[in-house]
């Protein structure tokens, strides 16, 4: 027979003509659907849904054929997803699991409180023969075993509440962050200034991150002295003390505060004045004191006295 071209994909259109009539969908789930699935399906529901998605790109995809029904106990919701394929796709599970996930999606914004069963279905009538690939989406990874236990059980969850603070403390380069996320809703956030700052001493913080930080804990924390709180950190973190003077004098810009550039100052000094007695009292020599902390020997003399 001549071939003729008035149809541009002759295969998914006499699939979609034919599956998009539900009684012809109905004998097709009643002999394809594994047992344990139909048993769980009313397929004497079935109503024919769109199969067009749009992702947070704008871009549309399409699944082949796409049905709701009833489940079998009255309540509930499933789906069932036809996909027609004319050639293998070795990432066709992949692209079932998408189009399944999608459908959930579209339920949940209709309304519906609960994810519905979506079973995606593969009808493949390629040259190829048998079906070369692996319906199982989990095969698709390097490591399917780790792929199955971390898709087929709860995903990690990150309580950041319940961790009590002594143990958030020990968390390295996560801890002032994490700490200051859980504490951020505290009526005033001054409370917990102390561990702050004996976090913002410790050498994991870059002056960026101290940064970033100090505009969080100004924008999102509450405090009654948002003057006194950041004297404070400069004076326990005074290595930090450009980057304190940089917040103090964007808050002045801002007629936030007045005279804090003033106060950083100070809280800068008198921290560096505490980090010098803490050496001196560690036995550590004038000379390197002094090279540590920019002190003059006249500054060091008074303290050592």
């Amino acid at each position: 027979m001549k071939k003729k071209n008035n149809t541009p994909t002759p295969h998914d259109a006499i699939f979609r003509q034919f599956l998009t009539n539900p009684d012809v969908a109905r004998d097709f789930m009643d002999i394809h659907l594994p047992e344990e699935l139909r048993k769980c399906c009313d397929l004497n529901t079935l109503q024919l849904e769109s199969g067009s998605f749009v992702e947070s790109d704008l871009r549309q995809y399409f699944s082949d054929v796409l049905y709701s029904l009833k489940t079998a106990n009255g309540d509930g919701y499933i789906y069932v997803l036809i996909e027609h394929q004319s050639r293998p796709d070795k990432h066709m599970a992949f692209r079932l699991m998408r189009y399944a996930i999608a459908a959930m999606q579209r339920h949940l914004d209709a309304g519906h409180q609960m994810l519905p069963l979506v079973i995606p279905m593969l009808f493949y009538c390629g040259k190829r023969s048998p079906y070369p690939y692996s319906n199982d989406w989990i095969n698709e990874f390097a490591d399917p075993i780790t792929a199955r236990r971390l898709y087929g059980n709860a995903f990690p969850v990150s309580d950041i509440t319940t961790i009590p603070d002594d143990e958030i403390m020990q968390h390295r380069r996560m801890a002032a962050l994490t700490l200051i996320k859980k504490h951020i809703r505290l009526r005033d956030i001054a409370t917990i200034i102390g561990d702050v700052g004996t976090l913002f001493m410790e050498s994991y913080l870059s002056s960026p991150q101290v940064k970033a930080l100090l505009h969080y804990l100004i924008q999102a924390g509450e405090t009654t002295d948002p003057e006194a709180l950041i004297r404070e950190l400069a004076r326990r973190a005074p290595q930090h003390g450009e980057t304190f003077m940089t917040i103090a004098q964007q808050l002045e810009q801002k007629g936030r505060e007045k005279g804090i550039a003033q106060g950083i100052t100070q809280g800068i000094q008198q921290g560096v004045l505490d980090v010098a007695r803490r050496l001196l009292k560690m036995g550590m020599p004038l000379a390197s004191v002094q090279q540590a902390t920019g002190l003059s020997a006249k500054e060091l003399e008074k303290i050592a006295q």
